[in-house]
């Protein structure tokens, strides 16, 4: 019975271990040759195995390009840790940097690159890349700003509009001018100036006391 169990458990460890080796290549690939242009074939030829082996992992290019999303949102999104009792005065600034860190980062600005570069041909790639990125990330901001709307600390607002809007100021600047090629990459300090010039703008028409939205008595 033990030793049944332990060769179960080699062959699931051997099964992680070829998928995440089929998802490291799929990244390569897609990167490399675009959604369109990646095919199966040339990934299992690559892998050296059959396209049928492949296709015991993942039925489609569709749920192999997914897949590659679902581990880059796994692997980035750890670092951007939110504490739902800290003031958005001092939240934001260090979530924003952990975000265009994220966002400047060789994989997601290929990512991004390529789904650009698709989208018109490809909807549903445009679809499935804002269901399993921005948005499910907006999402998650989001209910921090809710938090913050319903103590007082920022104006009444639809949280989500407000977290895509934060979202976008961050990529405003350096993130925009990397995807564009104007620049290749930042230091900390400026990703770090970056985030509060974006934080400064979104808390002056978003926070209670600003000019905006006097504070209630």
């Amino acid at each position: 019975m033990a030793a049944e169990a332990s060769t179960m458990t080699k062959r699931a460890v051997r099964r992680e271990e070829r998928r995440t080796a089929i998802l490291a290549l799929a990244r390569t690939h897609f990167n490399e040759h675009g959604y369109g242009g990646m095919t199966m074939s040339a990934l299992a030829c690559a892998l050296g195995g059959s396209k049928s082996t492949l296709w015991a992992y993942f039925s489609s290019k569709e749920e192999l390009f997914a897949a590659v999303m679902d581990e880059l949102v796994a692997e980035f999104g750890p670092t951007m840790a939110i504490d739902p009792d800290e003031a958005p005065e001092a939240m934001l600034p260090r979530y924003a940097a952990d975000f265009l860190t994220m966002m400047l980062s060789p994989q997601i600005v290929a990512l991004n690159r390529l789904v650009i570069a698709e989208a018109s041909r490809f909807p549903e790639l445009g679809q499935m890349f804002y269901a399993r990125g921005p948005e499910r990330r907006h999402r998650v901001l989001a209910d921090y700003l809710a938090a913050q709307i319903a103590c007082g600390r920022l104006r009444r607002a639809d949280p989500l509009v407000a977290s895509a809007q934060f979202h976008h100021l961050c990529q405003s600047g350096l993130f925009i001018r990397t995807m564009w090629g104007v620049c290749g990459g930042a230091d900390v300090a400026a990703i770090r100036q970056d985030a509060e010039r974006s934080v400064r703008l979104f808390l002056e028409g978003y926070a209670i006391g600003s000019e905006r939205e006097p504070r209630r008595p």
